[in-house]
């Protein structure tokens, strides 16, 4: 059928003024074959390329970013519809282009019950073209995205930028950067620049810029990658992962081009992230400046958090495209389901290829258990997570305050910084346990919906495991919070005490003497006898107030709450050798009454001091 054949509302309507026959006519064609519309802006990406299923799958994305994946007749049928051709006109061209007989009511079924429940085409008799369709409420997923730089901005970013995707540049930039860490890690050090950082508030102010600007390069990476590869990449923003601050770039055209296209663009921003350690390797050899140094130490963390499998990052897509595979989490449920006894796999799991199975697979029994027993541990330590979080950030806050307060706005900055860095985890974990007990509700409910006793024991299995868990925090079974510690970096952590005092244990009463020394009362006291009493400031005449006692008879007398100097009641020149004595040589026996505070008892070990800077370094 020729398109001066078919029907148009428009100008049969505007027959139908001359003629009734016409309008009956139209009006019947529009009751037997409607014409069904397409949800506003829906693009067609085509073919899924290197797609690890057994049958062919294509994509289109909805008006509201959303990517759907569909069948080949269903993509066909999708494609056909134009807001002209009724059902009649679209079978036939569905028809020849799949191979087999389509009639319309077979494309009119598709429409009603596969298309427009996915948001692509529009309700038969909807005025609009507006369609909602469902989306998907993914746990670990972006959430609030703000465009920064819009499609075309990015178009000239990535334009820019995509030169070093060559495979010379990419050879000289790895090479580069194998040089440069070796020198960094195996000559000059990276901890030593870290701890130089942490000791300037503007220097880690500094740095705080370039793992930000950092963030933003590796967003370039993915942009640029995905031009290299023939596609056209979307806004680069940012939204909240869980709670963090996250940056995204929108790729979604890659899934037009090959695999080796998708992997590439998922390395980009890894990619970039050692181009811009080069960067900063030059930043330091120009200025010598070791926050450059300290930087390059924290990409790297970067760099190894990005290639985590784990939640949504780059490793995860890495992951996927490798196995062709766009959603590995929407594959948990139906491999599990497919693992236990006398099930046969289901279509999800059947429709997959070998070799996608088995990656897929391997990846679901490894993560399930390790999300499992992160969960566990998560709960099990829980009293001792809250409380030394809130008490750190408690510190945390009113050390800030106190910077600000009094006119130390560079450590009130950085001190910003930490804070944030402690509620961050907090929120998330709230957040996060919140939508996890949300979602183990619902899926209650709904497993036991028409079974009563299921759900009674369902939830009798909770309330058990719930309060045995409750008696063994209660009962102090679980581990204890950590001790008060003095921060590692105190720079970002203005206000806390460097010292954490501790209460020392009640020091041992020494033996007494059988025979006690004589004191002789109208003479000065020998010279060895002077540093005794004279050791510890302020209660250099303490011995001399009991003639017949020894200086160290007794514990109290090393009391710092005892009478100062003018106590003594002899007039011997021993005073004045007592006000020379702590700077004439190191104090004997008093003085650990001074540092006692300072080092603190066997308590603070040194074994949580080296495992909170273990912490801390990576």
């Amino acid at each position: 059928m020729t398109r001066s054949q078919k029907v148009h509302p428009g100008p049969v309507g505007a027959a139908a003024c001359d003629t009734g026959e016409a309008s009956s006519a139209y009006e019947q064609a529009e009751t037997l074959f409607p014409v069904p519309r397409l949800g506003a802006g829906l693009q067609f990406l085509g073919e899924y390329q290197g797609s690890g299923f057994t049958e062919r799958k294509y994509l289109v994305r909805r008006g509201d970013g959303q990517v759907v994946q569909l069948s080949r007749l269903l993509y066909l049928v999708a494609e056909a519809i134009d807001g002209v051709r009724n059902t009649e006109t679209v079978s036939h061209r569905v028809s020849g282009r799949y191979g087999r007989e389509v009639s319309a009511d077979n494309v009119e079924y598709l429409i009603e019950h596969k298309l427009e429940p996915l948001g692509i085409t529009v309700p038969f008799g909807q005025e609009g073209d507006q369609v909602a369709g469902p989306t998907t409420d993914l746990l670990l997923v972006l959430k609030g995205h703000r465009v920064i730089f819009h499609e075309r901005q990015v178009a000239r970013i990535a334009q820019a930028l995509s030169w070093l995707h060559r495979p010379p540049v990419v050879v000289l930039v790895i090479i580069a950067a194998l040089c440069v860490d070796v020198w960094l890690f195996a000559v000059h050090g990276a901890i030593g620049p870290v701890l130089q950082v942490l000791e300037q508030p503007v220097l880690m102010l500094a740095v705080f810029v370039l793992i930000v600007a950092s963030l933003v390069f590796h967003e370039f990476g993915h942009a640029s990658a995905c031009r290299y590869g023939g596609a056209r990449p979307g806004s680069i923003g940012c939204g909240l992962f869980l709670i963090w601050p996250s940056m995204y770039t929108e790729v979604t055209d890659v899934y037009r081009i090959g695999r080796a296209g998708r992997i590439r663009t998922d390395l980009g921003g890894i990619y970039f992230n050692i181009v811009f350690v080069l960067g900063l390797a030059l930043g330091y050899l120009l200025t010598g400046q070791p926050l450059f140094l300290a930087a390059i130490y924290l990409v790297h963390f970067e760099i190894l958090e990005q290639l985590l499998p784990v939640v949504r990052l780059d490793g995860y897509y890495i992951l996927g495209d490798l196995a062709g595979i766009p959603d590995l989490f929407g594959k948990i449920k139906p491999i599990l389901r497919s693992m236990l006894p006398g099930r046969p796999p289901s279509p999800e799991v059947a429709g997959l290829r070998r070799p996608a199975r088995i990656m897929v697979t391997g990846w679901v029994v490894t993560m399930v258990p390790l999300i499992a027993a992160e969960l566990g541990y998560v709960l099990w330590n829980l009293p001792r997570l809250l409380v030394t979080s809130l008490r750190s950030l408690a510190e945390q806050a009113a050390g800030t305050w106190s910077a600000f307060a009094e006119g130390q706005i560079t450590a009130g900055l950085v001190g910003v910084v930490g804070s944030f860095m402690l509620v961050c985890p907090l929120a998330g974990a709230a957040y996060l346990a919140v939508r996890v007990v949300g979602r183990l509700v619902k899926a209650t409910a709904r497993a036991t919906e028409g079974k009563p006793r299921l759900r009674v024991a369902v939830c009798g299995g909770v309330l058990a495991g719930a309060g045995a868990l409750c008696a063994a925090w209660l009962a102090g079974m679980t581990p204890q919070p950590l001790p008060r510690q003095p921060p590692i970096a105190p720079i970002l952590q203005p206000g806390v005490p460097t010292v954490r005092p501790t209460a020392a244990a009640p020091a041992e009463e020494p033996p007494r003497r059988a025979t006690p020394d004589p004191v002789t009362v109208d003479g000065p006291p020998p010279e060895t006898a002077v540093p005794v009493p004279a050791a510890a400031p302020g209660v250099g005449a303490v011995a001399t107030a009991t003639v017949t006692a020894p200086p160290s008879a007794s514990p109290a007398e090393n009391v710092p709450t005892a009478a100062g100097p003018t106590a003594a009641p002899s007039p011997t020149p021993s005073p004045s050798r007592t006000s020379a004595s702590p700077s004439a040589g190191p104090g004997p026996s008093a003085s650990p009454t001074t540092s006692a505070t300072p080092s603190g008892s066997p308590s603070p070990s040194p074994t949580p001091s080296e495992s909170q800077s273990a912490t801390r370094d990576p």
